[in-house]
């Protein structure tokens, strides 16, 4: 028997289990299918590809999408200690003041979310109205710096583009470099930064390769979790709350296969209605991301990087191309006038990065991509077997609204535009990936033809006050007792940016909601008590965790 069982040692499971634990009087259990963080490439940041289709992948991917050729697009997610924050790129974005304040929710405002991100943040730079220092998330500056990335800049600046040194402070419009989730070059995932230096809190148990079946429930309440292990069946005990950090394509799946969703549906599978809540899976939305790979004969890429001259340099110093996460610069763009704000962000790659990372590049290049921030296109997530172990189906519905389309073309004739303008485009020696022509038509005719995810999905278990909503403004999950819902499946929007620092934002906040503590005030009231509280927290002690793994190099 637990207080709290929380389902997910992701983005934002593991912030959850640190902060519910604080508590010595509360017992947490934090359930993961995966294993614990001890591949060594989980640490090394310009490896994060090579993890993919791994034990630490759930490798996952749409159903046939009908506006991107049918195609099945592959959709990475963590199935490991720290969840996606243990496989994604780091970059450290919270997105634009209007996504947050678009939402409508009192409580989940830009402002009132802006002290949790400062709680949360350790950042290089120090402390000031935008930023924090003391939270355990590290928050600093590339240690790579591939010469091609400042080549990129150099070209942005030279087509009359703004630099922006802080994608986080205020102004999202502009180019620069991104602030990665790294401590000393290496990959600092929420395992890493939450849940490992908790290890030995007796108050907090960690169990890996658990694979969550349903929630147990009488009546309309949860009471626990049943779980399968090695083909052994187990079931844990919630005195409090389940919390069902699954991410937001497994959270809606777990919450039907237990009975919550649309009777119409899950009758046929012979599963049990506990509670009839109609927008369960509804409303997935992503940011789809296209781009061009170029060829070029000078050796300064990633290609090769991974070679025993950069490990040592890397495992020693904490620097080099192997603390590359890839996407070492980009920005944000408006690819049309009367915009309140960026609808396209853009990535470059010191490297060539095709066929949806799965494949290495064949010798030295630079690509960049473009995504759309603001999708209108909406998707679902659905369940096609009563089997557990099945995998959700999953459509996004990828260009079906032609404001996406309009403003994905528009982003990717910039790219080409930016490509080919001095000192990057003097590098060309050939195109490896790339449209026929900078036509509307040729250029989406690419775009749905090579469309991957940039792999920040949300909205399928949607906050709102609204009867349709599937969670309250506490995370509480509607027609049920004893649930609650906290990743990113709950956003009701997706915001401008990656989501990895909005996922911990919103779970440090959940804490404060589930713990029954009084939010930290917005603007700058949480300045001076958040880092001697996360200082008194870390102090407070450690995790029976014999699942969990070593702390990592990190």
């Amino acid at each position: 028997m637990y207080d709290y069982v929380i389902v997910g040692a992701g983005s934002a499971g593991c912030v959850l289990a640190n902060r519910l634990s604080e508590d010595p009087d509360v017992s947490v259990l934090l359930l993961e299918a995966g294993g614990p963080d001890t591949n060594d490439l989980v640490h090394v940041p310009a490896a994060f590809p090579a993890l993919y289709r791994t034990a630490q992948d759930w490798d996952h991917s749409t159903i046939y999408e009908p506006y991107a050729n049918d195609r099945r697009i592959y959709l990475p997610r963590g199935k490991v200690l720290g969840g996606s924050s243990s496989i994604n790129a780091m970059v450290y974005i919270r997105g634009n003041r209007l996504d947050y304040d678009g939402w409508g929710l009192e409580g989940w405002r830009y402002d009132d979310l802006l002290p949790y991100f400062k709680r949360a943040e350790d950042n290089e730079r120090g402390p000031d109205e935008h930023h924090g220092v003391g939270g355990p998330l590290p928050v600093g500056e590339s240690r790579s710096r591939n010469p091609l990335s400042q080549r990129f800049l150099d070209a942005v600046a030279s087509r009359g583009l703004p630099m922006n040194p802080d994608f986080n402070a205020g102004e999202q419009d502009g180019f620069g470099w991104y602030q990665l989730t790294q401590r000393r070059g290496a990959r600092a995932s929420t395992a890493v930064a939450y849940l490992h230096r908790v290890a030995d809190r007796t108050n907090l148990t960690v169990e890996t390769h658990v694979h969550a079946l349903k929630l147990l429930f009488e009546g309309t309440r949860a009471v626990g979790v049943r779980g399968t292990r090695l083909g052994e069946m187990l079931d844990f005990s919630a005195e409090r709350e389940v919390i069902v950090s699954c991410g937001t394509y497994n959270s809606p799946q777990l919450l039907m296969l237990s009975g919550l969703g649309r009777p119409e549906e899950l009758e046929p599978l012979q599963i049990e209605v506990v509670a009839e809540v109609p927008q369960i899976g509804v409303g997935l939305q992503d940011h789809p991301n296209t781009g061009v790979v170029y060829a070029i004969d000078e050796e300064i890429s990633l290609f090769g990087a991974l070679n025993d001259e950069n490990l040592l340099l890397f495992e020693s110093e904490g620097r080099g191309p192997l603390t590359s996460n890839i996407a070492e610069v980009g920005g944000f763009a408006r690819t049309r006038g009367g915009l309140d704000a960026p609808d396209v962000q853009f990535h470059f790659v010191p490297g060539r990065f095709q066929s949806e990372g799965l494949m290495p590049g064949e010798g030295h290049g630079f690509s960049l991509g473009v995504c759309l921030v603001t999708p209108k296109s909406r998707g679902g997530v659905m369940l096609g077997s009563p089997d557990p172990t099945a995998k959700p189906l999953i459509v996004h519905n990828y260009l079906e609204h032609e404001d996406d389309v309009a403003s994905l073309v528009s982003g990717l004739r910039m790219c080409l535009e930016i490509c080919s303008t001095e000192p990057l485009g003097e590098l060309v020696s050939g195109v490896v990936q790339g449209p026929a022509s900078d036509s509307d038509d040729d250029l989406l005719t690419y775009a749905r033809q090579y469309l991957m995810t940039l792999y920040h999905p949300v909205g399928t278990c949607r906050m709102g006050d609204d009867d349709g909503a599937v969670v309250d403004r506490e995370l509480r999950v509607r027609g049920v007792e004893g649930v609650r819902v906290v990743d990113a499946s709950v956003m009701p929007s997706v915001p401008r940016g990656n989501t990895n620092a909005p996922t911990i934002a919103l779970a440090e906040r959940a804490a404060d909601l589930i713990r029954g503590r009084t939010p930290l005030r917005p603007q700058g009231a949480d300045a001076e008590s958040a880092p001697a509280e996360t200082a008194a927290a870390t102090a407070a002690g450690g995790a029976r965790s014999g699942a969990a793994g070593p702390v990592s190099p990190a």
